[in-house]
């Protein structure tokens, strides 16, 4: 099993797409988890370089939209397909929505895994905030229904929604870490989804549970024959980065702070590289 290390686009959608690219091949990163550009020109240059510069890519499906339902299915469907064109290592997931019903969001779970038996590309659904996966006590009883469901884990996500660094979900926690064949590297806390620097001597605690959820997943999937396991560093911009009030300094800059947790990933997942 090999760890791959993944640069998020997010934050740096303004910067020619080329020129990205470059930054994070020349930072030592293995690829890169983003969405698929709309745009044709940007489409073409991204999938040139992925195959010239032999490079990773994790695709971001997060566009879905509708004012019913069904239409939002058909485009949850529509987007998945997008997603597929470069061939991904797999397709991150912003899944349903936390107000549609339980039956609506295993109707879409359901309609990512025929896509996966059509495409053979891994759809992983994302422990996020809005979506189905929102807090672990629903995804708790989604696990329940759906026995292969896989996802992405953020459980930046969790530890905000339940104002907790989850000790009362063990149970669930360990099923999630069973399920996850890719990590998104952010360090959250009991009142919000992203310390500002999570290497500050303040937030050690949550650093060092986060750490310990993650070896748990590296160890899981080492143990199952899993090929490789994507982990994206995923410091947000603004507003997941605090400023400095009454400016629109952020605290710390975002891509230093998630190239100082790539270095610390691949030095502590050495073994998998």
């Amino acid at each position: 099993m090999k760890v791959k290390i993944l640069s998020p686009q997010w934050g740096h959608e303004q910067m020619p797409l080329l020129a990205f690219l470059d930054k994070i091949r020349d930072a030592g990163y293995d690829g890169i988890d983003t969405w698929i550009p709309e745009n044709t020109a940007d489409k073409r240059i991204l999938f040139d370089y992925l195959q010239a510069n032999e490079l990773y890519m994790i695709s971001h499906q997060h566009r879905a939209q509708g004012n019913t339902f069904a239409a939002f299915k058909a485009s949850f469907v529509k987007e998945l397909h997008e997603c597929a064109g470069p061939g991904p290592l797999l397709i991150n997931s912003h899944t349903g929505k936390d107000y549609f019903s339980l039956a609506q969001n295993l109707e879409l779970i359901d309609a990512a895994q025929e896509f996966s038996a059509k495409t053979g590309i891994t759809v992983a659904h994302e422990t996020h905030r809005g979506r189905f996966g929102y807090s672990p006590q629903i995804t708790g009883e989604v696990f329940k229904l759906r026995p292969d469901l896989k996802i992405t884990a953020d459980f930046s996500h969790w530890t905000c929604v339940t104002e907790s660094m989850l000790e009362n979900f063990e149970e669930t926690l360990d099923e999630a870490i069973k399920r996850s064949i890719a990590i998104h590297a952010r360090i959250g806390f009991e009142e919000g989804p992203q310390v500002a620097d999570p290497f500050a001597s303040e937030w050690r605690y949550a650093l060092d549970k986060f750490l310990g959820w993650w070896d748990s997943i590296v160890a899981f999937n080492a143990e199952t024959d899993s090929k490789i396991l994507p982990i994206t560093t995923e410091f947000g911009p603004e507003p997941y980065m605090p400023k400095i009030p009454f400016s629109k300094t952020p605290m710390v800059n975002q891509f230093a702070i998630n190239c100082a947790m790539k270095d610390l990933l691949v030095k502590r997942y050495a073994h998998y590289r």
